[in-house]
């Protein structure tokens, strides 16, 4: 999933040299939560906006310069790990560099976290199931071909929890019909921690059918 498209260039870096008080103008102007800063043309790192407020706008941002944050992506970076440093970083702006670590401009999170939901585990018809396991007994072999061997496919998967000794798996399925699929699911030992409406629909049944023999029985 190539990102270079979503490249921005609109908003320059802010110069070392700079006063505060033009750093805290351009946040009042835009809704970004950090500002790249450079010197000579090169990238030293990131303002955030909580942090530029506790200095005076008369100071120059080399007097804070230890508040810079030095993360970016390159321009090849993978879409994932383009999240993942938005996530570590609890930000909504990226800068992007090349190879010779020059500073091509940056990607907004809301264009990565777009270009994300244009993916098959999201535009796709389906439905989500999360299962978990001992974190020694699964695996994403065993997954696909318990999905697999109920004629239905995975549009995608990832591990959404991961505790000391259960590992929880989100699954997106491209079949209406999943109930057969949580059923194996669970002769398999995995735990069906959100399933279908129609899973729920049965469990529900089963639960009023056994009020009911237990209400004839009395």
């Amino acid at each position: 999933m190539p990102l270079r498209e979503y490249i921005i260039n609109d908003i320059k870096p802010l110069n070392i040299n700079d006063k505060v008080g033009d750093l805290k103008m351009l946040f009042n102007e835009l809704t970004y939560s950090h500002i790249p800063i450079e010197n000579n043309s090169v990238y030293l790192g990131c303002v955030s906006e909580t942090d530029v407020h506790c200095f005076d706008g008369k100071e120059t941002i080399v007097d804070c310069q230890h508040i810079l944050e030095g993360f970016f992506v390159r321009s090849d970076t993978n879409w994932l790990d383009v999240l993942e440093t938005f996530a570590q970083h609890s930000c909504n702006i990226m800068p992007v560099l090349d190879q010779q670590n020059n500073y091509l401009g940056y990607y907004e999170l809301n264009d990565i976290i777009g270009r994300f939901n244009e993916t098959p585990f999201f535009a796709e018809p389906g439905g989500t199931l999360i299962v978990e396991k001992g974190i020694q007994d699964y695996s994403f072999s065993e997954i696909s071909q318990i999905v697999e061997s109920n004629d239905a496919k995975i549009l995608g998967a990832f591990i959404s929890k991961m505790d000391s000794d259960v590992v929880q798996v989100t699954l997106k399925i491209g079949d209406s019909g999943l109930n057969n699929v949580i059923q194996t699911f669970r002769r398999y030992s995995y735990n069906v921690v959100s399933g279908h409406e129609e899973d729920t629909y049965i469990e529900n049944l089963k639960e009023r059918s056994d009020y009911l023999n237990k209400y004839l029985n009395m």
